[in-house]
C-alpha cells in the first residue's frame, strides 16, 4: 500500500486527497475537544445575553419579606458545628459589618439568587470577599497571590463572586475610614479590572490565557502601584510563615526525641489519644488522593502528633486539626486536616437556574474546585474521611500571607480592588470561556456602575444585619464571646 503523507500535496503518494488542495485532513469530531472551524462565537453569544439581562439590571437589590432573619440565618449556619465554639464564631461576626459578611455567605447567596443572572456558569469561589485573597508558596519557594479559600466553591453564576467581592470592598473601605466616594469607586474599579482582565484573557491564545500567573506583573496590569510597599511587607512576613516556625512555637520535645503540640487555648489544644489516632489513620486514605509522585516525599516523614486548632471567622466551629510530621533530620512539615461542610450556596442554585451538584465527598469538592480556579495550587492538596466526616488536607503555614483590606490606607483601597478584580477574572477564566463573559461585560462602564450601586446597597443591608446581630447578643438571644 502506498504511504499517505499527512498534509502533502498527494503527488507521488499514490493517494489523492491526502491533505491536497490546501485543505486539512477530515477527522471525526473528538468528544471533549472544540469543533473546527469554530461553530459559533462565544463573544457574540455573550453580547446577545445583554438583551435578556441588561448590564444595568445588576444594580437591582430587591429584598422581599420572605428573606430570612439575619440572626436566624446565623443560628442556622451554626448547625452541625461544635456547640462550644459557636459563641466564638458569633463573637467574631459581631465585631464589624465586614466580619458579619465574611461569616454569612449563605445569607448573601439567598439574596443573590433573587438578582438577575446571566446563566453563564463558572467554578466560583462562593466566598470571594476581599480578605480571601492572599500570598502562598509554590513548590519551588516562590510566592503567588491569588484566591486562597474555597470552602464554598461550586459551579454557579460568575456574577455572584463579583458582587460579593465588590460589596466586601465597600465594607472594608468604610472600616478603614475611607469616604463613601472612595468606597463606591473601589467597588466600581474591581468590576472594571475584572472586565478588562477578562477581555485581555479572551484575546490571548488559549494556552497563554490558561497559564496566566498572578505575580508582580499583576500590579502593573492593574495600576496598583500604591500597594507595592504593602505587598512587599506582606511578602517578607509570608516567607517566614512556615511549618518550621509554627512547630518551633507550638511544640515541645519528647523523651523519645520527637515533638508534640502544647496547649495554647483557645486556638490550639491537645486532644484525646483516640481522636488523634482517628485523624492520623485517615492520612492513609489521603495518600490515595495525591498524585503518585508526591508519595515518596511523605514517605520520608513520620507522624508525631495531632492537635485541634480553631480556624477563621466563617469556619469557626468546624473540626480542624494540625498534624505534625518530622523527617529524618527532625525537620517539621505540618498538615491541616479541616472539615469540609456542604457549600452554603447549594440550596440557592436552583433559584438562579443552576443544577444542584450530585452529592459526593465535600473535601474532594473543595480540592477540585481550588485546582480549577488556581494556576498554582498546594502540591499536597487532598482529602480524607475521619469518623464518617469529610475533610480536606493541605499544607499548614505554607508561606502564607494576606493583606487586611480593612486596615489599608484610603488611597490603597482602590488599588487593592483592581488587583482582586483581576485575580477573580483569571480564576473564573479557567472554567468559563473568557470570550463569553468578556462579550457580556463589554467595553464601557455600564456593568461597573451597576455592580457598584448593588455593592453600596448591599453593604448598607449588611450593616443593618450586623446591627440586628448586636441587638440579639445584647438581649441574650444568641451567645457570643470574643477570643483569638
Amino acid at each position: 500500500m502506498a504511504e499517505v503523507v499527512a498534509g502533502g500535496s498527494g503527488e507521488g503518494s499514490g493517494v489523492s486527497g491526502a491533505g491536497g488542495s490546501g485543505r486539512g485532513r477530515r477527522l471525526p469530531r473528538v468528544p471533549g475537544f472544540a469543533e473546527w472551524p469554530d461553530a459559533g462565537s462565544a463573544r457574540e453569544e455573550g453580547k446577545a445575553l445583554r438583551k435578556r439581562v441588561p448590564r444595568g439590571a445588576h444594580a437591582t437589590l430587591d429584598l422581599d419579606a420572605s428573606r430570612p432573619d439575619a440572626v436566624g440565618a446565623v443560628e442556622e449556619s451554626s448547625r452541625g458545628r461544635l456547640p462550644e465554639l459557636t459563641p466564638l464564631r458569633v463573637g467574631r461576626m459581631a465585631a464589624t459589618p465586614f466580619a458579619f459578611l465574611r461569616g454569612s455567605a449563605g445569607l448573601m447567596a439567598y439574596d443573590l439568587a433573587r438578582t438577575p443572572v446571566t446563566r453563564i456558569g463558572a467554578q466560583i469561589c462562593g466566598d470571594a470577599h476581599a480578605a480571601n485573597f492572599g500570598l502562598y508558596g509554590d513548590a519551588r519557594g516562590g510566592l503567588v497571590i491569588d484566591l486562597n479559600d474555597f470552602d464554598e466553591t461550586v459551579r454557579g453564576p460568575w456574577e455572584w463572586d463579583l458582587k460579593r467581592l465588590a460589596t466586601s470592598l465597600v465594607l472594608a473601605g468604610r472600616e478603614a475610614g475611607a469616604d463613601e466616594d472612595t468606597c463606591r469607586a473601589a467597588a466600581r474599579d474591581t468590576v472594571g479590572a475584572y472586565r478588562r482582565t477578562m477581555r485581555l484573557l479572551s484575546r490571548l491564545p488559549a494556552l497563554d490565557a490558561w497559564n496566566a500567573i498572578a505575580d508582580e506583573e499583576l500590579v502593573s496590569h492593574t495600576d496598583a502601584h500604591d500597594l507595592l510597599g504593602t505587598l512587599e511587607r506582606v511578602s517578607e512576613k509570608a516567607r517566614s510563615n512556615t511549618s518550621g516556625r509554627f512547630a518551633a512555637k507550638s511544640t515541645e520535645a519528647t523523651e523519645d526525641g520527637g515533638r508534640r503540640f502544647v496547649d495554647a487555648p483557645p486556638v490550639l489544644r491537645r486532644i484525646p489519644d483516640e481522636e488523634a489516632a482517628a485523624v492520623a489513620s485517615s492520612l492513609e486514605d489521603y495518600l490515595g488522593t495525591l498524585p503518585p509522585d508526591r508519595l515518596p516525599l511523605l514517605a520520608r516523614h513520620a507522624v508525631h502528633d495531632v492537635a485541634f486548632r480553631v480556624v477563621g471567622t466563617g469556619s469557626v466551629g468546624t473540626r480542624s486539626y494540625v498534624v505534625l510530621l518530622l523527617d529524618h533530620r527532625g525537620e517539621p512539615l505540618v498538615l491541616q486536616v479541616k472539615e469540609a461542610r456542604p457549600s452554603a450556596l447549594v440550596p440557592h442554585l436552583p433559584t438562579a437556574g443552576f443544577e444542584v451538584p450530585e452529592a459526593g465527598h465535600e473535601g474532594r469538592r473543595v480540592v477540585q474546585g481550588q485546582k480549577r480556579m488556581q494556576v498554582i495550587s498546594d502540591s499536597l492538596l487532598g482529602w480524607t474521611t475521619v469518623d464518617g466526616r469529610p475533610f480536606q488536607v493541605r499544607q499548614f503555614r505554607n508561606r502564607k500571607g494576606s493583606v487586611d483590606p480593612a486596615a489599608l490606607a484610603a488611597d490603597q483601597v482602590d488599588d487593592y480592588a483592581r488587583m482582586t478584580g483581576a485575580l477573580l477574572a483569571r480564576a473564573h477564566s479557567h472554567s468559563a470561556d473568557p470570550r463569553g463573559i468578556a462579550g457580556y461585560c463589554g467595553k464601557n462602564e455600564e456593568l461597573d456602575e451597576a455592580v457598584a450601586a448593588f455593592a453600596v446597597a448591599y453593604a448598607d443591608r449588611t450593616e443593618a444585619d450586623h446591627a440586628d446581630l448586636l441587638t440579639a447578643v445584647r438581649s441574650g438571644r444568641i451567645a457570643a464571646e470574643t477570643g483569638a
